[in-house]
């Protein structure tokens, strides 16, 4: 029920509470038991995470791909997608480890549509319990497929409902010098990127990796729903996500080189992950591939620090304005590019890290 069948429209917003519980949701206890994983499952899901780990820790030399939707709006075209993935990772699983983006809310700098979580409808009654009930099947189903699941961790209360389907988790970059934040990616039990601030500097995501690799007390919910103290043990497996800033791009040589001096200078392993979308493509989606392309070159020419990128990417290129009958797989929030040229442009990468020098012989260990 909306707030506008529930309030006569002459009352004025003034006289209304400043906050009122609308409806009760269920605990995350409660709705991993509605919708629970097999084991098979849960061991799937944690091979993904030591995999994605191993890239990281330099252990094995594929390049992470998180890539996918800006956001999900719709489970049939995310179920598409996936199926595509699925189908790629096979050709290029040597070179790549495809990681799709299930990204089920949206940071909003005023006001908007806050993602699949909160408004899986596209209808303003901001159905949150349907929300969440309708992102778990879908973050399920697309393990099941052999897929790997990537998110932004951006409301702390939703975490604990999809915690134990994510592979690898994001922290934005206006959220990255969240303490609430980082207090959340020293529990959370996958790999986490840390996104360098929108001014693009990096320093407040290295203080962001130090703090989440400590253990933590807070105040918090546990799986119960009820009031608690959250112990936390750190997170050892975080990594630098690169997406620019208001000064331009930060994925040049000189930029990576740069960042890994200050991750060496702070005590983290020069792991770095280029978001080729945001500043770094100047917010014009079909410019990825030259950022992706940047990437390819560096890794070729021997630059090991550089161990992810994140794409963009929907069936359909491009975005569209919510309202009225939407097309089919084309992104409601930022622009993406459309899967075929994300095919093409990961076959054509795999093909030629296949045909480079392997990155073990320089001292990584690839892992079994």
């Amino acid at each position: 029920m909306s707030i506008s069948e529930t309030t006569p429209a002459t009352t004025a917003a003034s006289e209304l509470p400043a906050r009122r519980t609308r409806c009760a949701l269920p605990s995350s206890a409660e709705l991993k038991r509605e919708l629970p994983l097999a084991d098979e499952l849960t061991r799937t899901i944690a091979h993904q995470r030591s995999a994605i780990r191993d890239i990281i820790h330099g252990r094995d030399d594929r390049l992470l791909v998180v890539t996918g939707p800006c956001s999900i709006h719709d489970e049939h075209a995310a179920m598409e997608y996936a199926r595509h993935l699925q189908e790629l990772a096979a050709r290029v699983g040597e070179q790549l480890l495809p990681v799709m983006r299930v990204y089920i809310e949206k940071p909003r700098t005023t006001v908007g549509w806050k993602g699949f979580a909160y408004d899986p409808d596209l209808d303003g009654r901001d159905d949150m319990a349907g929300g969440l009930w309708r992102a778990r099947r879908l973050m399920r189903d697309i393990v099941a497929l052999g897929v790997p699941v990537a998110t932004e961790l951006l409301q702390p209360m939703t975490a604990p409902y999809i915690d134990d389907l994510v592979s690898w988790a994001a922290i934005g970059a206006r959220t990255t010098e969240s303490q609430i934040h980082r207090e959340l990616a020293s529990g959370f039990p996958a790999p986490v990127g840390f996104k360098n601030g929108t001014d693009g500097g990096i320093g407040v995501a290295l203080d962001a990796m130090a703090a989440s690799a400590h253990g933590h007390r807070f105040f918090g919910v546990d799986e119960q729903g009820g009031p608690a103290v959250i112990e936390t043990a750190g997170n050892p497996d975080t990594q630098l996500v690169l997406r620019g800033g208001h000064q331009g791009p930060n994925c040049d040589p000189g930029s990576i080189e740069a960042a890994c001096r200050a991750l060496e200078h702070a005590g983290h392993p020069p792991s770095l992950m280029v978001d080729c979308s945001h500043a770094n493509s100047g917010k014009d989606p079909f410019r990825q591939p030259e950022v992706f392309e940047q990437v390819i070159e560096q890794r070729l020419a021997g630059q090991q620090a550089l161990t992810g990128v994140m794409i963009e990417s929907h069936l359909e290129g491009g975005r569209q304005p919510m309202g009225g009958e939407l097309q089919h797989g084309v992104s409601i929030t930022d622009g993406c590019l459309d899967w075929a040229q994300t095919r093409s442009l990961l076959l054509a990468a795999a093909e030629r890290l296949a045909r480079a020098p392997s990155m073990a012989s320089a001292g990584a260990e690839i892992s079994l």
